[in-house]
């Protein structure tokens, strides 16, 4: 407890709290940018609204990261071992892999040096993640689709960078990596929410990232092999259409949330649908392709524009930022980590 307030005390002389899922913010905006210059290639538009979607989400983890490490080291370690926030300390890492990426087209050298950092950085925090959570006593109520993020995300996002600058048996590996993390994780977290009560209201919206891994996995496949679709792609494609129903199933349970910054968890994961969608059309060009990617584009970009704008009047309306001297994320009552 004397910590606790140690660290309360610390963190308001700093200023606002910045939690770890705050990083869910240059993710989606990551994907969304992903899901424009996938767009263009079929389209035939000009790229520059993706590269300033790039430079806007380099720009926003930039000012997170300072925020973040600002809070000093107590609050980053009370986040670690938080069983809620935790998982998303990857981010850190996995968020800026999207536009180190990207780089690759204009200063390829320097995308190398960035990516092969970051996939470092990403693997160890993985790594380190599911060290602790092994040896841990994790309250399984607190379990959550998040918990994809370290290993699943990491490996299936840094699959895709690795191939973008040339290192193809590493994007090889790490596409092994993400596909066998989701499959272990995954039977976790079904079993979790099929059999326990249902998450509270402010992780609630960690269930979009249950859509994610078949198709940033998708993503990923296709950049390894150039587009190649095979009995894997479509297995992926499958799985993709099952967890899709399942996230319009769950549209009521969305509609009744009040907003919060936890709303940026939809972003990357509906973007990564909308991106692996573009990728198919992109390949197999169906009849109307040049419209459905219209179409698809237009929707997912209303939909971070509208998150995006309820963070700015929730910011302006000081509802956005937890309290500086927050504690953990943790529901009351919930058991310790």
């Amino acid at each position: 407890m004397a910590a606790q307030r140690t660290t309360g005390t610390s963190a308001a002389r700093r200023g606002r709290r910045i939690p770890p899922n705050f990083f869910s913010i240059p993710f989606g905006l990551g994907g969304l940018a992903e899901c424009w210059r996938a767009a263009a290639h079929i389209v035939g538009f000009t790229t520059a609204v993706a590269t300033a979607l790039y430079l806007l989400a380099t720009v926003v983890w930039l000012v997170l990261l300072c925020a973040y490490l600002r809070q000093g080291s107590e609050r980053i370690r009370a986040d670690i071992s938080d069983q809620a926030l935790s998982p998303f300390l990857a981010l850190v890492a996995v968020a800026p892999l999207i536009p180190a990426s990207a780089l690759a087209a204009t200063a390829f050298s320097a995308a190398r040096v960035l990516v092969i950092i970051l996939l470092a950085a990403t693997l160890a925090a993985g790594g380190l993640l599911t060290a602790r959570w092994e040896t841990g006593r994790t309250d399984h109520n607190l379990l959550h689709p998040g918990y994809y993020l370290p290993t699943v995300a990491g490996g299936l996002v840094g699959a895709d960078a690795a191939a973008a600058v040339g290192l193809h048996s590493v994007a090889d590996a790490l596409l092994g990596y993400g596909l066998v993390a989701w499959l272990l994780l995954g039977s976790l977290i079904l079993h979790r929410m099929f059999f326990h009560p249902p998450l509270p209201a402010l992780l609630t919206p960690t269930l979009a990232i249950e859509v994610a891994p078949p198709v940033v996995a998708g993503a990923a496949y296709f950049a390894v092999t150039g587009g190649r679709i095979d009995v894997l792609a479509k297995a992926l494609a499958g799985a993709a259409v099952l967890l899709v129903i399942v996230q319009l199933r769950r549209i009521p349970l969305y509609a009744r949330l009040s907003f919060t910054p936890g709303f940026w968890a939809f972003t990357f994961s509906y973007s990564a649908v909308c991106l692996d969608a573009l990728l198919w059309l992109s390949f197999t060009r169906p009849a109307g392709c040049k419209a459905a990617a219209i179409a698809i584009l237009t929707l997912i970009t209303m939909f971070i524009t509208g998150i995006s704008v309820r963070s700015v009047l929730a910011i302006r309306h000081g509802r956005f930022f937890p309290p500086a001297n927050a504690g953990d994320s943790r529901p009351a009552g919930a058991a310790p980590g």
